[in-house]
């Protein structure tokens, strides 16, 4: 975010932004743990005893650098507080393009995949984790619809 910056969960502007992506991320990671039958307060790392979402804190790890690209492109833009724009902006992150071993798919969609792998990782205890490679840029896919 530049040099100076420093992160700050309780602090505006950028922070702020940073803090709404990841809430916004937490959320679909939660939906996702829910549906694959697991329950979000039992975590690998997370463990304050308070924290409903602990496992969701543990499986968004993979994604916390899509918000972050995010909330550097509103700061390129001037974006540096939220606003109702950046907060649709933000809201959007689970429709951003991921390439996996899948293909191409919705970082939501691919967020499920992956809870999906973890749990079988459990039950199975041999872990294949479905995790993204890169983010398709709107470059890569406007050259794909014309094809």
């Amino acid at each position: 975010m530049g040099p100076g910056f420093n992160r700050d969960q309780a602090g505006g502007g950028v922070n702020g932004l940073l803090n709404y992506g990841y809430t916004v991320l937490r959320a679909l990671l939660s939906r996702a743990i829910c549906a694959a039958g697991l329950h979000p307060t039992i975590s690998v790392f997370h463990s304050n005893r308070n924290n409903a979402f602990a496992l969701a804190d543990d499986l968004m790890e993979p994604y916390r650098p899509f918000v972050d690209l995010m909330v550097r492109r509103l700061t390129l833009r001037g974006i540096i507080e939220v606003t109702p724009d950046a907060k649709r902006e933000l809201g959007r992150i689970g429709v951003i393009d991921l390439m996996s071993e899948a293909g191409v798919t919705p970082l939501a969609l691919h967020a499920q995949r992956f809870v999906h792998s973890v749990a079988t990782s459990f039950e199975t205890g041999s872990p294949v984790l479905a995790v993204p490679t890169r983010l398709i840029s709107l470059d890569e896919r406007a050259g794909d619809d014309a094809a």
